[in-house]
């Protein structure tokens, strides 16, 4: 049996192997809340203003004027990033053994002739500490299928969130910046994809959390 993974899957791996066992051998799917539009509503919004500028050659303000983004352009393909992004599509690789690893992406940003990952976060509240270590697998992730696919990439990615921070008295909502660099680890990627692989291949793992407790394989 072959199994099409994703980020988002791997991150339910290391919440609960059991759970995301069930869930890869079509036995038990954890029960899924109600998706909020507004942050599909963002995203959609956000790509349509990067490409604008991306279209023009030049960075929105966001990025232009943050020293971290000196000498970046966006990626200039733009059919390739539609396909990128689609989520039935995106961007994957198939290991050996008929495995997939796929996931979409927000935007590519280019230095040096190198890729670096670009995704957009929305918040509607300050960033703690270390709010953006929740998304070190999923940059991780990004960089490990640009590499499978061939690209060059640099050592590290952005996550660019937007805060909402005020309403205007004329009802538009204000939100703030903060770019994040982050550092793209392969190899923890790779071991994240061979440790995920081997839990599938095996007995359905005994831990059971609260979600998949009364569950029987």
């Amino acid at each position: 049996m072959t199994f099409k993974l994703s980020p988002s899957s791997l991150s339910l791996f290391k919440e609960c192997p059991r759970c995301f066992y069930l869930s890869q051998h079509r036995i038990w799917r954890r029960p899924s809340g109600i998706f909020p539009s507004l942050p599909g509503g963002m995203d959609r919004i956000l790509k349509n203003h990067f490409d604008k500028f991306r279209d023009r050659g030049v960075l929105p303000p966001e990025l232009k004027e943050n020293p971290e983004c000196v000498d970046c352009k966006l990626f200039a393909d733009a059919d390739l990033l539609e396909v990128w992004r689609n989520n039935r599509k995106g961007l994957s690789w198939v290991d050996q053994d008929g495995n997939e690893l796929h996931g979409a992406i927000d935007n590519i940003l280019v230095h040096d002739g190198k890729l670096v990952v670009l995704d957009y976060k929305t918040r509607g509240y300050p960033l703690k500490e270390d709010t953006h270590e929740f998304y070190t697998d999923q940059m991780n992730l990004y960089n490990f299928l640009l590499r499978k696919n061939g690209y060059d990439t640099e050592n590290y990615g952005f996550l660019l969130f937007y805060i909402s921070s005020e309403v205007t008295e004329t009802g538009e909502v204000i939100f703030d910046t903060k770019l994040v660099k982050m550092t793209a680890d392969l190899e923890a990627a790779g071991a994240l994809w061979k440790q995920a692989l081997q839990v599938l291949n095996g007995d359905c793992p005994q831990d059971r959390c609260e979600w998949c407790e009364t569950v029987v394989p």
